[in-house]
């Protein structure tokens, strides 16, 4: 499983798709078929997202540790954003307070793997 953790591309590709998924289907009629095939869709992604992160956080946490534990944490706490924002908007409540923490969760996770020394240094 070495080439898993080698680069970020797995981790990269596996996040594109799993928000492009959850914008999706929260965008679907609330209910229908095809918005649940794309909510379990979106779930399977979830879990690679955190599969291929937990690998590149186990091969470069001795580079700094402190800071992929804490992306890993802002990560889990997007998807258990994007979750949320799905599963309450099926059941009718109230969401726009999750979308705000999910598009700032997702904006520091974001920022803090563009800054970790595998990320893409985009602002330097």
């Amino acid at each position: 499983m070495d080439f898993l953790s080698n680069t970020t591309h797995l981790h990269i590709f596996t996040w594109v798709v799993g928000v492009i998924l959850f914008l999706v289907a929260a965008v679907m009629a609330s209910g229908s078929k095809g918005q649940k095939i794309v909510h379990m869709t979106a779930r399977l992604f979830y879990v690679l997202i955190l599969l291929s992160g937990l690998l590149l956080f186990i091969r470069y946490m001795s580079m700094d540790g402190a800071l992929y534990g804490v992306k890993f944490l802002l990560g889990f706490a997007t998807i258990g954003m994007m979750e949320m924002v799905l599963v309450r908007s099926n059941k009718g409540k109230s969401v726009s307070v999750l979308w705000i923490l999910f598009f700032v969760f997702l904006f520091a996770t974001m920022f803090l793997g563009f800054k970790l020394p595998i990320g893409i240094d985009w602002f330097a």
